[in-house]
């Protein structure tokens, strides 16, 4: 795991030098007929990435985007309006049928299909009309990492590539530099507030939301730590009753609008008595883990995780865990 992620710099490098046309052709197409409605449809982290996706193309360009439930495609057979859809699918491995299934369901409808996938050559791939390959590399542990990072830097090349967005797409080009700054990061002050920890909160906000579902995942499945996320607007509703003396939390602030916020959640959080680790730019002095910054603020919360992973590893060695082969976990899940 800790070696795949520090890959990803690599990675992300190498899906840059490549399929430049393709992006090009597809932004283009959707350009010259734009879609009548954006959904997705992933699952795990690759869900997680898909809500990346959704967030930015909503919040940068304001296009609607819906999570698609696969289970009305495979399981309600549901009358979708597919009819000039653009359904975009992620996925690791273009095995899990319930991500096949809609993909050819919208390609038969008249819609048009992406699949931002790691094996070009899948079942996925084949239900697609497009291929994106995420060129990630095999990755052998269970828990995601350079694949995870490469469908978040494939879902902005998209975005950007559908709305002609020179700005975001040469800040993209830079970002292999920001992930291997945010790589060379210490943050190892977050292992020993986590070593004994049995459940615990993972807050973002914004593009950095999909970041913090992420963190949480990874919690769950390296550290066997009961870790829920929120977003810094939620948490003060219901959620609040479980923060008590030593409750830990991990809180994400990137720059962006929604950074203020969540820097007044986290100095809140502690005023409450919660063990709060604040991630956030160097210039954010209340912080105990620093993020790198990219060349655009939309792109930060990809370095977040970047450091993230290097973390949470750390945290599930020292729990006397293998982050490597975390039980019952397998890494392809076929689910209808």
């Amino acid at each position: 795991m800790l070696d795949e992620a520090r890959s990803a710099p690599e990675r992300v490098a190498a899906q840059f030098a490549a399929d430049g046309e393709r992006y090009a052709a597809l932004g283009a197409q959707l350009r010259d007929r734009p879609p009548a409605a954006a959904v997705t449809i992933a699952r795990g982290s690759s869900d997680h990435a898909a809500s990346y996706l959704a967030y930015l193309l909503m919040a940068r360009y304001g296009q609607l985007v819906t999570s698609l439930p696969m289970s009305l495609v495979t399981l309600y057979r549901a009358p979708l309006a597919t009819h000039g859809t653009l359904a975009v699918a992620i996925s690791q491995s273009g095995r899990s049928p319930d991500l096949i299934e809609p993909i050819e369901v919208f390609r038969r409808g008249g819609g048009t299909t992406v699949a931002l996938v790691n094996v070009a050559e899948s079942p996925l791939g084949a239900a697609a009309e497009w291929v994106l390959p995420l060129h990630a590399g095999a990755e052998r542990s269970v828990a995601a990492t350079k694949s995870f990072i490469c469908s978040l830097t494939a879902g902005a090349r998209l975005a950007a590539s559908w709305q002609d967005d020179r700005a975001l797409l040469d800040a993209l080009r830079e970002l292999p530099e920001a992930l291997g700054a945010a790589c060379a990061l210490d943050w190892s002050a977050g292992v020993e507030p986590l070593r004994g920890a049995e459940r615990m909160m993972v807050i973002g906000r914004g593009t950095g939301l999909a970041i913090a579902q992420e963190a949480a995942l990874k919690f769950k499945e390296t550290c066997a730590i009961q870790a829920e996320v929120f977003s810094s607007a939620e948490v003060q509703h219901g959620p609040m009753a479980l923060v008590e003396a030593g409750y830990p939390m991990l809180v994400f602030a990137p720059r962006g609008p929604a950074q203020a916020g969540l820097i007044k959640v986290a100095e809140e959080m502690r005023g409450r008595g919660a063990s709060v680790l604040l991630a956030a730019p160097a210039d954010v002095a209340e912080r105990q883990l620093t993020l790198a910054t990219s060349a655009s603020e939309d792109l930060d919360p990809i370095a977040a995780v970047q450091s993230f992973y290097l973390l949470v590893e750390a945290v599930a060695r020292a729990r006397g865990r293998d982050p490597d082969r975390p039980p019952h976990l397998n890494k392809v899940t076929s689910t209808l």
